[in-house]
């Protein structure tokens, strides 16, 4: 009797980057990779798409058309080439108007996608409607998603198998076209027990037909066994990912599956030990000079507590490292459940996962709910969709003090479609005013990036790749000469190994990771105004001889990817702005002062 066939999706290129690298590889580096994969057997592919979309504009200065196109070419026109999108916000930033996402589904058509696996991090199914049309219309098809997690100890009201049912019922009655179902767990954290139980659901009301497929991390350690008992369900496929970017935050390694199949009734892809062993072989040599973060190849134990999807975690701890308060991580996780909690349990998923982050950090950083962050706000007002459960009133109420908005129940895509930044002419002025050609590529980069997409575009944008000796491992070369900031103050110091003298001078220049000139003399008044955080600035809304009041916003910094207000402690006057635009600057760093 032969086996059942089980699709098999490399993740390697899509989460799996994400996930170890937070999407920072260059495709030059990794296209030798991908040869090797389809020389293994491999015609399934995750290639683009979610977070891979932006970081290549952000970090790489590379064009995501471009690496879709060259993916296509070395994989040939018969591979499966999928990428992920987030429902209403597709690639986007923010949710997307209904000619941006119409667009979106053109241009990924266009430049070679086969399949569009798309979620809704709140599982409000009307938020799958309008994307799925317009994928279907531009000919790929459609994986429609129920987003799965175990919510932390102690927590109920959704996320069990009653709930996946409903949503799953609630797709089907809906009438989206789909061609595929997946459930996708980007925490790791929904236990086997569960995943075996929704998975059996979901195949007796689908029928034998439909392909049904589960999505996972091995963050929480318990990926392979949920897949073992998804398969055990009825399952048709799973994803998995190629060492080094395997196991950790990312997917199962594919020799671990291919292992833990052994003497089953289960056929992976046709895939072969030796041919798999010759890939990883390749992408490792191809990967050799990136920094691997340590956490990215650990399971966590913590996780099932907060939850953080894998493919977060990395640009998380990234970020915290870059702003130099990684050792406030443990604390942010932990402050994680109450977020997830009161904010009506939508799933640990971009961008939702992103939200609970950006609020856990600011109860860690500036005190519980002192701070809301914007995304999480919005979230909880309704901007977004329905969430699983009500938020909490209390937070809800928080939320539209802070940001001055009321709640809403509104379509979201119909509050996009009002957005005059959100629309087709709005990018296309932009584009022109600044010489660009106003390409259905360069409207769908601005419109997705904003102004990183414009400056990608000028050539403008910084390259931040983390390769080289700065790694984490613990033996990397130190010697060298370094600017460090101590108390506001700039040093540079030469560090030798052994017992080597080492010079320290005031710097003479300032280093990437200090912030700039101050755009006015320093202490200028008699009141000063200090950043509570690392982080950037991102924009600057007073200007020295300015009146305010209290509570008047001078600046707004940003920080974990969170927008961060810089308020007037009191009335008075602006005396001094103490940075500029774009400068990176410390904790307790002097930002403005006022008389």
């Amino acid at each position: 009797m032969a086996k059942k066939y089980i699709d098999v999706m490399d993740t390697t290129f899509r989460d799996g980057f994400q996930s170890v690298f937070g999407g920072r590889v260059l495709m030059d580096d990794f296209f030798p990779a991908v040869e090797a994969a389809k020389n293994a057997g491999i015609n399934h592919f995750e290639f683009g798409g979610g977070a891979r979309f932006q970081s290549l504009y952000f970090y790489l200065q590379e064009d995501a058309f471009d690496m879709m196109d060259g993916f296509r070419e070395i994989v040939g026109p018969d591979a499966n080439l999928q990428v992920l999108s987030r429902g209403i916000n597709t690639v986007m930033l923010d949710t997307g108007s209904r000619e941006m996402i119409d667009l979106f589904a053109k241009m990924f058509a266009k430049h070679g996608t086969t399949t569009v696996r798309n979620f809704d991090a709140l599982n409000d199914v009307n938020n799958l409607a309008f994307s799925a049309e317009a994928i279907k219309k531009h000919g790929m098809s459609h994986e429609a998603v129920v987003t799965m997690m175990d919510l932390p100890p102690g927590c109920k009201g959704a996320h069990d198998v009653a709930f996946y049912e409903k949503t799953l019922r609630n797709i089907l009655d809906s009438g989206i076209a789909f061609d595929s179902i997946c459930f996708k767990d980007a925490s790791g954290t929904a236990n086997p027990h569960k995943v075996y139980e929704t998975i059996a659901m979901a195949r007796k009301l689908l029928g034998d037909s439909v392909h049904l497929r589960l999505h996972t991390h091995e963050t929480a350690g318990v990926s392979v066994a949920a897949y073992l008992a998804a398969l055990e369900a009825g399952a048709n496929g799973i994803d998995m990912a190629a060492s080094p970017v395997s196991g950790g935050t990312s997917q199962p390694d594919i020799l671990t599956m291919l292992h833990a199949t052994k003497g089953t009734n289960y056929n992976l892809g046709d895939l072969k030990l030796d041919k798999i062993l010759k890939y990883e072989e390749r992408l490792k040599e191809c990967l050799a000079e990136y920094m691997i973060p340590p956490e990215a190849t650990q399971v966590s134990p913590l996780i099932p507590f907060s939850p953080m999807p894998g493919g977060a975690l990395t640009a998380n701890t990234q970020m915290m490292r870059d702003s130099g308060d990684l050792e406030k991580f443990d604390e942010v996780i932990a402050a994680m459940k109450e977020v997830v909690e009161r904010g009506g349990y939508g799933t640990s998923v971009t961008p939702v996962s992103q939200f609970y982050w950006q609020q856990a950090y600011a109860n860690v950083m500036f005190g519980p709910w002192k701070q809301i962050a914007p995304g999480y706000g919005r979230m909880v007002l309704g901007y977004f969709g329905k969430t699983p459960v009500e938020a909490d009133k209390e937070i809800m109420e928080l939320a539209a003090q802070k940001l001055k908005l009321d709640p809403t129940t509104e379509n979201p895509l119909d509050i996009a479609d009002r957005d005059e930044t959100k629309s087709i002419a709005h990018w296309t002025k932009v584009l022109e005013e600044e010489g660009l050609e106003a390409s259905d590529e360069n409207i769908f980069i601005a419109g997705a990036c904003d102004q990183k997409g414009i400056a990608f575009l000028k050539g403008e944008g910084p390259l931040m790749v983390r390769k080289g000796k700065n790694n984490c491992s613990g033996d990397s070369e130190m010697a060298g000469n370094y600017t460090v900031v101590v108390d506001g103050k700039q040093y540079s110091v030469q560090v030798a190994e052994g017992e080597g003298d080492i010079q320290i001078a005031p710097a003479t220049a300032a280093a990437p990771a200090a912030a700039a000139a101050p755009a006015g003399p320093a202490g200028a008044g008699s009141i000063e105004i200090n950043s509570q955080t690392p982080g950037n600035v991102w924009k600057i809304l007073k200007n020295p001889g300015d009146t305010v009041a209290e509570g008047d916003i001078i600046m707004i910094l940003e920080a974990m990817k969170m927008e961060i207000d810089i308020a007037a402690p009191q009335a008075g006057k602006i005396a001094s702005i103490n940075v500029n635009v774009n400068d990176t600057v410390a904790d307790a760093q002097l930002l403005a002062t006022m008389e």
